[in-house]
């Protein structure tokens, strides 16, 4: 499209429009139409191929906090470890689909699609599999469909059981494995797979400068750009039931790849050998989630010394009551080293303070610009007058 010049020239003004950076929602009404002016604009203005492309939808902001939560009581954290190590948590979330009318429907509805034989020789249909699947996926609520996919597992059965949740022998295994590139490229050509790749390369492309891998330590975009290929040609699976390695791949491998095996090594490695997804699903399934605390200044900024040197004092002075300990501590330290008075307001509070207890009942304030040494004499009085007193009689 970049060797028409006037395409070109129409693809730059859209560049400066609000078109340009307009993004789609996963599942919306009409997903697939907002995709294709998406893509019909995106597409124009690259060279190519490239290996990364960016997520056509809305960044994901929200955590997976309260489903982690749901998913502790399933996987069994902080209750007993025997009975936890005896659950399979599997089939408890199995369970929990069918007391939810919506989840056992669309659930039912794929198992009879995909698990329907057409003839001997075709054990399903794919395409009403797939499409079947993606419903199940796309309407259900996560804390169901991720207790199934992502569930921890103890034993054999347990990992087994989570590796047939989406049917693989019609949705996912073939006679044959194509090439992993091979397989990209029909993925593209669809833009509604297209799409679904693209967000899965934008939110768990494994990153060295967080604290899960994963971008911007976000399980749930990750874990939810996962779910969301599977129904495609792409559609991701355990590799086999291991209860503990956690190794997931598309249906394909790297042979036949040529001068290109490299970059099919690397595609491949992203589902395989990815640290972000494997964390995110390990972290689902223990029901925990990273706490992510704000660094820098700002934090510090916040702390509670700074209130403490500013105390809470009533504004009317005249009120002996209100005095706290933090201004008897400050008076206290303005006795004992005869610190000169300034402006601030601990040491006004402090005059008050003394004058009231030299002078009982006395009302006069002595302002702190009038310095302690105004205060002295006054006491003197007081005292002379006492001992004159005591002489007279």
């Amino acid at each position: 499209m970049l060797a028409n010049k006037e395409c070109q020239a129409a693809l730059e003004v859209l560049q400066e429009s609000p078109l340009y950076d307009c993004r789609c929602k996963r599942g919306m009404k009409k997903e697939l139409q907002c995709l294709q002016i998406y893509w019909s604009i995106h597409l124009g203005l690259t060279e190519g191929e490239e290996f990364y492309e960016a997520s056509p939808y809305e960044p994901v902001t929200s955590r997976l906090s309260d489903i982690f939560r749901l998913a502790s009581m399933f996987s069994g954290t902080g209750a007993d470890p025997v009975v936890s190590a005896k659950s399979n948590h599997c089939l408890d979330a199995a369970k929990a689909c069918n007391l939810n009318d919506n989840c056992k429907k669309l659930r039912s509805s794929y198992i009879s699609i995909c698990n329907r034989e057409i003839s001997p020789t075709e054990r399903c249909n794919r395409r009403k599999c797939h499409k079947a699947l993606r419903q199940f996926f796309d309407r259900v609520p996560s804390e169901f469909t991720y207790r199934m996919l992502f569930c921890s597992c103890q034993d054999l059965a347990c990992a087994e059981r989570r590796r047939q949740t989406i049917l693989p022998s019609c949705s996912y295994e073939d006679k044959e494995k194509p090439n992993c590139l091979d397989l990209r490229g029909v993925c593209r050509t669809d833009h509604l797979c297209r799409s679904r790749l693209a967000d899965f390369h934008a939110n768990c492309r494994a990153s060295y400068h967080t604290v899960t891998s994963c971008p911007a330590d976000n399980y749930q975009a990750c874990l939810g750009s996962y779910a969301g290929m599977i129904g495609f040609d792409m559609t991701p699976n355990y590799v086999d039931s291991s209860p503990t390695g956690i190794v997931v791949s598309p249906w394909c491998n790297c042979r036949g790849s040529g001068n290109m095996e490299e970059e099919c090594e690397k595609f491949l490695r992203d589902f395989t050998e990815n640290p972000c997804l494997r964390n995110a699903i390990q972290a689902f399934g223990n029901g925990t989630d990273v706490n992510v605390s704000p660094k820098g200044p700002s934090f510090q900024a916040t702390q509670t010394p700074r209130v403490e040197k500013t105390p809470s004092l009533p504004d009317d002075l005249s009120d002996s009551t209100g005095l706290g300990t933090s201004v008897i501590t400050t008076c206290t330290s303005v006795q004992e080293q005869g610190l000169k008075a300034n402006n601030s307001k601990e040491l006004s509070m402090c005059f008050t303070e003394l004058t009231t207890n030299i002078i009982p009942g006395s009302n006069k304030v002595i302002k702190p610009n009038s310095g302690p040494s105004r205060a002295r004499p006054s006491a003197a009085l007081t005292v002379l007058s006492v001992l004159m007193l005591k002489l007279a009689l």
